[in-house]
């Protein structure tokens, strides 16, 4: 009966760890997989550790430089989608206009709606527009279907703010630039730094989308998608696990920031 007591005290906590370690695994054997060294071209099966695929991360032709074609779309589309998501996530908040909730129902499209019908869409406007596929047409469509993300990851957060804030701000004559970049924007900085987190992942990530509107160029996951035909090299287990290292270190940097500014406050 005791074990029983004990499991129901703390069955959220081990059903949470058990979800957690359901997510984690893929990452966990790519990362095994990176220090593998097969013997033939695909890398499903372990044969003998090696570090030679972390020595070498660039080894694979154009690996390297579809990585950094990845990288520089998703900084861009994150630049791009973070900046216009966030404007309208405040006009939607703040400001009352014609047509205000057509644009509040259109926004979730480009979330609900499947991506190789909104590839297909994006293909077709480009073609009939003239323009030549490649970098910029990526570009553009990532940040289309990033700018639904930002503006509902902002909007929940402006929507939260206490709005008597930026009255007292007011008050204390503070200019309306002033109370923007001292009040405003501190407070809905989490709503707008985790609608760019996740613009970035859902662009560097993306493969429909950009297959259908890359023309010539070649992306990571398209080089990935092409390797997995005719051979799949260690190196790509390495890139895979160096981004999730980055990203657990980028959420590992937040969590001590915001402890210890909590501490600060207390």
């Amino acid at each position: 009966m005791a074990v029983v007591r004990w499991f129901k005290r703390h069955f959220v906590v081990i059903a949470g760890l058990l979800t957690l370690g359901y997510l984690l695994l893929p990452n966990v054997i790519v990362t095994v997989f990176s220090f593998n060294k097969p013997k033939g071209r695909f890398n499903y099966e372990w044969q003998q550790f090696s570090l030679d695929a972390w020595k070498q991360p660039c080894g694979v032709a154009d690996m390297c430089g579809s990585l950094s074609i990845s990288l520089q779309i998703a900084v861009w589309a994150t630049i791009g989608a973070t900046v216009l998501g966030t404007m309208i996530a405040f006009a939607l908040v703040r400001y009352r206009f014609r047509a205000r909730g057509a644009v509040n129902s259109l926004i979730f499209l480009p979330m609900a709606m499947p991506e190789v019908v909104m590839a297909a869409s994006l293909l077709t406007l480009f073609l009939n527009m003239g323009a030549q596929l490649g970098f910029y047409t990526i570009l553009i469509a990532h940040i289309m279907f990033c700018l639904s993300f930002v503006v509902t990851a902002v909007k929940a957060r402006v929507m939260s703010m206490d709005p008597r804030l930026e009255e007292a701000a007011r008050d204390l004559y503070a200019s309306p630039v002033q109370t923007f970049v001292r009040v405003t924007l501190p407070i809905a900085a989490p709503g707008i730094a985790a609608g760019a987190l996740l613009s970035f992942a859902l662009s560097f990530d993306d493969f429909i989308i950009t297959n259908f509107n890359a023309g010539s160029t070649v992306t990571f996951p398209m080089f990935v998608w092409g390797s997995a035909q005719r051979g799949t090299p260690v190196q790509i287990n390495v890139i895979g696990t160096a981004m999730f290292l980055v990203a657990v270190l980028l959420v590992l940097t937040s969590m001590v920031i915001t402890n210890r500014r909590n501490k600060v406050k207390a």
